[in-house]
């Protein structure tokens, strides 16, 4: 069985989930793209999560704001503004009567090719934009029972060749680095950045507790993550040092608690790390807390938006 950050409790309702594929509703088994889509031939398209909770989706400003960042970066033009892409996300959650313990993934390519290439100049269409909306709620038991780490040999890039704060579609070195953690017997994996230090993991951001104080990397080899940022916040509003830093595996093997962070799963806490135990007990108790607090926050959010 797949054990992960990414644990859903099974929802049926999936089955009969309508997906939004360029302004049309398809069926599960019917949502299809062109073979010349430019995210397919060579993993030109950038992509977004978000969650829907209580009615609210949660973070929605930060979530965009990394989107359209993202899009500037690799020069790719939106026919569409900030609102008018909200309405859309809105009409698909409509279509499939979603209010609660959704996640919705928005996947935007540079559009169709009139030929297999790289050269943005042949591409022949606008963007294509793909919105798959899915029951999708935490699995407990995991979150309870903890992840494990292996840290894997593929290093997180360096920024001046593909910044590992861009959340696009090219995501093949985070593919091997899981392999590897998976052939070692691991759950997911730990990467380092390009001078050595622990940087993030294939899907998720990387924290540490040493002696009360939050550790995690400097931000600038891991992804740009939602949910670490608004850790990050919780700690400042709350009085606890968290220190955004370098630091190597002789820290982390030696820490009290580690956990990770997503979108989807918050926060979930790591066991082990290259087969060493971390901590005393599967869920530490200032993970626990941690994770309160930034269930708070999303709280906070959704009281503002009703």
């Amino acid at each position: 069985m797949v054990h992960g950050t990414h644990n859903a409790v099974a929802d049926d309702r999936n089955k009969l989930i309508k997906i939004y594929v360029n302004g049309e509703f398809f069926k599960r088994e019917d949502a299809k793209i062109s073979v010349f889509d430019s995210g397919y031939l060579v993993g030109d398209g950038i992509w977004e999560a978000l969650r829907l909770h209580q009615g609210v989706l949660v973070f929605l400003k930060d979530h965009l704001e990394r989107l359209w960042n993202s899009a500037a970066t690799v020069g790719m033009q939106f026919p569409f503004t900030k609102e008018e892409l909200t309405k859309t996300v809105w009409s698909v959650l409509n279509e499939n009567n979603m209010t609660d313990h959704v996640h919705v993934r928005i996947m935007i390519t540079r559009g169709i090719k009139k030929t297999p290439s790289q050269d943005p100049r042949l591409t022949i269409s606008g963007p294509n934009v793909v919105i798959i909306p899915e029951y999708k709620k935490a699995s407990e038991e995991s979150k309870q029972k903890g992840i494990t780490l292996f840290t894997s040999t593929i290093r997180r890039g360096s920024p001046d060749y593909l910044d590992p704060r861009l959340n696009c579609h090219s995501k093949l070195h985070e593919v091997q680095a899981l392999i590897q953690a998976i052939e070692a017997g691991a759950d997911e994996a730990l990467m380092l950045d390009v001078n050595g230090f622990v940087s993030t993991c294939n899907a998720t951001n990387f924290f540490i507790i040493k002696n009360g104080e939050v550790w995690t990397s400097t931000g600038q080899y891991c992804m740009n993550g939602i949910t670490r940022a608004k850790v990050i916040e919780a700690c400042l509003k709350n009085g606890i040092v968290c220190r955004q830093k370098d630091f190597s595996l002789f820290d982390v093997y030696g820490a009290d608690e580690a956990f990770v962070t997503g979108t989807f799963g918050g926060l979930t806490p790591v066991t082990k790390i290259d087969g060493r135990q971390i901590g005393e007990k599967a869920y530490g108790d200032m993970t626990q807390k941690l994770s309160k607090l930034y269930h708070d926050l999303i709280e906070e959010a959704v009281s503002n938006e009703n």
